[in-house]
């Protein structure tokens, strides 16, 4: 069987997957934990605890879905996937793990938000110093 050739996924197909990830997985989880856990928003909203170990699941969930099957649920709806970009295979968990800390790190200036609207190879910072790339299958 031939390799099939992939090509990196457009911006504008991530950010909607990552708004799809955001409802699918991340709401229950603050729901959970706002209204069942905490009592309510106000909390929520004043313990910073619960807000890092919120966002710590959300994003080890995720992490998971990219180990497991290179792909999100919203990844899965914009029909893209996750890859090791030197190996050409689905990431292992802790290189999705590396990647998310990075994502992470890269979210807190605007070049490492914006950073893929400059670059022909439309990569972010987090998937330059990672080796990964979001990909679709080529036509």
């Amino acid at each position: 069987m031939a390799k099939q050739k992939a090509k990196i996924a457009p911006i504008w197909a991530r950010v909607k997957a990552s708004i799809i990830d955001l409802f699918i997985i991340g709401m229950p989880i603050f729901y959970i934990s706002t209204y069942l856990v905490l009592g309510g928003k106000e909390a929520f909203l004043n313990n910073q605890l619960a807000i890092f170990v919120v966002n710590s699941i959300i994003s080890f969930i995720m992490c998971l879905f990219f180990s497991i099957k290179a792909q999100t649920p919203g990844y899965k709806a914009q029909e893209i996937y996750l890859i090791n970009l030197q190996t050409g295979k689905k990431l292992s968990l802790f290189h999705a793990i590396l990647r998310q800390i990075c994502f992470a790190f890269a979210g807190f200036s605007l070049i490492g938000l914006c950073l893929c609207f400059f670059r022909k190879d439309k990569l972010n910072l987090h998937d330059i110093i990672t080796h990964s790339a979001a990909v679709q299958k080529a036509a």
